[in-house]
């Protein structure tokens, strides 16, 4: 009767990792996947830099793993994360290799598109204008 209120005790339904719930019900390679900014080859990447089996499901994970995890998801290339991975390469302002995250990601990704407007490029223009940026037809 112990084992099963301690049992009840450790289930989590959901992990919490760098400010994203993630399924507890889903191997840690794909609940990974739930975090803005993180996609199946970065995930795939994580979960062999924190030595992590990827088919391990999320709840299982220990509070040491999942620390491990928010580690190298925040500081990938000194990890050993190679830097063509990253989302944020040569970035504008210092002219380093990032790899950003959650509400950053968005934050920035706003930003980028207000320099744009605010220089008047082609890309901001037609952004300016509510058209496809990117080549699409019209």
């Amino acid at each position: 009767m112990i084992k099963m209120a301690e049992q009840k005790k450790e289930f989590r339904h959901l992990v919490r990792i760098v400010n994203a719930d993630l399924k507890g019900e889903k191997p840690i390679a794909y609940a990974l996947r739930n975090i803005k900014g993180v996609n199946f080859q970065f995930a795939n990447a994580v979960c062999s830099l924190a030595n992590i089996d990827k088919t391990k499901i999320t709840v299982e994970l220990s509070d040491a793993e999942i620390k491990q995890i928010e580690e190298v998801i925040k500081s990938p290339l000194e990890k050993g994360v190679p830097s063509w991975m990253v989302n944020r390469r040569r970035d504008i302002e210092d002219n380093k290799d990032k790899h950003i995250v959650t509400t950053d990601l968005m934050f920035t990704k706003d930003n980028d598109i207000k320099k744009m407007k605010k220089i008047k490029c082609y890309k901001g223009v037609r952004h300016m204008q509510g058209l496809p940026v990117r080549g699409q037809r019209t």
